[in-house]
């Protein structure tokens, strides 16, 4: 076969450092735009992004020009830097990130459940949620070392 085919969605999350409240109401939609523009320059498409004050969603098919650790690693230092320029000059995303696969039937599942995140967090916290998706998704983990 002459073509090479990659479709590969995935459901990104991370958190600010320490999950501090820094992801304000003013300026979350901002930093939502900016790092879809930052996926759309490396080439990953269908894009939602959400979060709250203190993590962010990401759902995207990933490019096959970078490896996966390479495309996160550019969105959070690049959106750091913007963060930044907003008037939050201590911003910090935190060291690690969760990186779960996504099957097509699934897919507007998880972009539903990205754009409700303001009101599901009213509820439940970071924390709670993301240990929720590491047994759904049976991660292995050590929780020492999932908070910073």
């Amino acid at each position: 076969m002459p073509q090479s085919l990659h479709v590969l969605s995935a459901h990104i999350i991370f958190s600010t450092k320490g999950r501090q409240p820094w992801l304000t109401q003013n300026i979350r939609e901002r930093v939502w735009a900016y790092q879809s523009r930052i996926l759309q320059n490396l080439e990953c498409n269908s894009i939602t992004i959400g979060g709250a004050a203190d993590h962010v969603h990401v759902l995207c098919n990933l490019t096959k020009k970078f490896p996966t650790a390479k495309v996160v690693e550019i969105l959070k230092k690049d959106s750091s830097k913007f963060i930044k320029t907003l008037g939050v000059p201590t911003f910090h995303w935190q060291d690690g990130y969760g990186l779960f696969s996504v099957s097509p039937s699934h897919f507007e599942a998880v972009r539903k459940y990205i754009l409700d995140q303001e009101k599901r967090h009213k509820h439940k916290t970071f924390q709670d949620e993301y240990l929720r998706i590491l047994k759904k998704y049976r991660a292995c983990y050590d929780e020492r070392y999932l908070w910073d």
